[in-house]
């Protein structure tokens, strides 16, 4: 009996939505193809009839965390209240929430040490989405490129601190004084 229509692409979605998982939270040389199929529910013998090897879902897994993390972003834009769009953004970005939820983050901390050992396709995707979310915060906050440049870059910076450090008030101190810097570029190139 044949699958039915679409069944390979959820499949394909399912391992997809299981290495984004994986790669938030060990990174990608941390994780090995069975480890992702297993978490999408399938055996190791699957993977290559979807994917032609580990650096094409690794290329996939980017642009969908990406496009997740945007998403995320945007509800939280959508929600502010008296607070700016993008005052919003930053908030939910640079939170405890955030920071403890490695397996739904943004994959740009999680990924950025080691891209510049992956595969020029991936490190070119991985470029590709980072311009992706630069774009979206220019676009949000209303500021040119160079302000986005450095304001996803403290972004990114602390939150892979505040990951990072074992004191948990350390870690607060820096996702605090991350929010005020990042708000402070917007507010200084307005």
């Amino acid at each position: 009996m044949p699958y039915p229509e679409g069944h390979k692409l959820k499949i394909r979605g399912r391992i997809i939505e299981s290495a984004a998982k994986a790669f938030r939270t060990n990174g990608i040389r941390e994780i090995s193809v069975p480890v992702i199929m297993k978490g999408a529910g399938l055996t190791h013998g699957g993977f290559y009839s979807h994917f032609d090897n580990k650096e094409q879902l690794v290329s996939e897994t980017c642009r969908y965390a990406i496009s997740d993390t945007i998403a995320l972003l945007q509800k939280a834009a959508d929600q502010a209240g008296e607070e700016s769009k993008i005052d919003a953004v930053i908030s939910f970005y640079l939170s405890p929430y955030h920071r403890d939820r490695t397996e739904i983050g943004c994959i740009l901390p999680a990924l950025s040490g080691e891209i510049s050992r992956s595969s020029e396709e991936v490190g070119q995707v991985f470029t590709q989405e980072l311009q992706r979310m630069i774009d979206f915060i220019c676009d949000l906050a209303k500021i040119d490129h160079a302000t986005g440049n450095a304001v996803i870059s403290l972004m990114v910076g602390t939150i892979v601190l505040a990951r990072s450090v074992s004191d948990p008030k350390l870690s607060d101190h820096l996702l605090s004084a991350g929010k005020q810097s990042a708000k402070g570029l917007i507010e200084n190139s307005t």
